[in-house]
């Protein structure tokens, strides 16, 4: 079997929602997408991993929708590159506002919670937590070590014995998990 044929057999797959195609294939294209946005944004590995991530993630929702007379790399990177305009758009109307945005806020901040606003970040809180518990075992794991525990993407790699990769995805798909399961319990 070609690495041609191999290819399309994990996108067949992917398709029919294996999780080790997904792997194979996040594995595969991980350095060519991160490689490709680090070198258009200044070297700036912080967005290049974020948009890295959402564009897998995007790639892997719409998978359906990839047609085999394309390179599969050349479909990511056309993902990749129009998240990365999406998001230089977003940075340039936020810069816009921002100085004022900060004069605002810093008029209304007060480093001293009231007690309302401590009952309210522990109701906040408890209806978070009971929302993460209706997510599968994997997914809460993630969310736990990484938003409760506070562990890089490196130090849940190493405490779940896998790639960082496997964490990063993984964490991005129950951080999508736990935002349906709360627009559908507020809707």
């Amino acid at each position: 079997m070609t690495s041609k044929d191999l290819l399309y057999t994990h996108i067949k797959s992917a398709k029919d929602g294996e999780q080790m195609a997904y792997h194979y294939l996040l594995n595969l294209f991980w350095n060519d997408v991160y490689t490709f946005l680090l070198s258009k944004i200044s070297n700036n590995a912080i967005d290049a991993e974020d948009i890295t991530i959402i564009t897998f993630s995007k790639a892997f929702d719409k998978i359906n929708t990839y047609n085999n007379e394309f390179g599969f790399k050349t479909w990511l990177f056309t993902i990749a590159k129009n998240l990365l305009i999406d998001e230089l758009r977003k940075k340039r109307n936020i810069t816009v506002s921002l100085e004022q945005k900060n004069k605002e806020i810093s008029q209304l901040y007060d480093e001293n919670p009231t007690p309302e606003d401590k009952i309210i970040i522990e109701q906040n809180l408890a209806e978070l937590k009971k929302n993460i518990k209706k997510l599968k075992p994997k997914y809460q794991i993630v969310i736990n070590l990484r938003y409760f525990q506070d562990l890089s993407y490196l130090e849940i790699a190493s405490e779940l014995d896998e790639p960082i990769n496997n964490v990063k995805v993984k964490l991005l798909r129950a951080k999508k998990l736990l935002a349906e399961i709360i627009t559908n319990h507020r809707g």
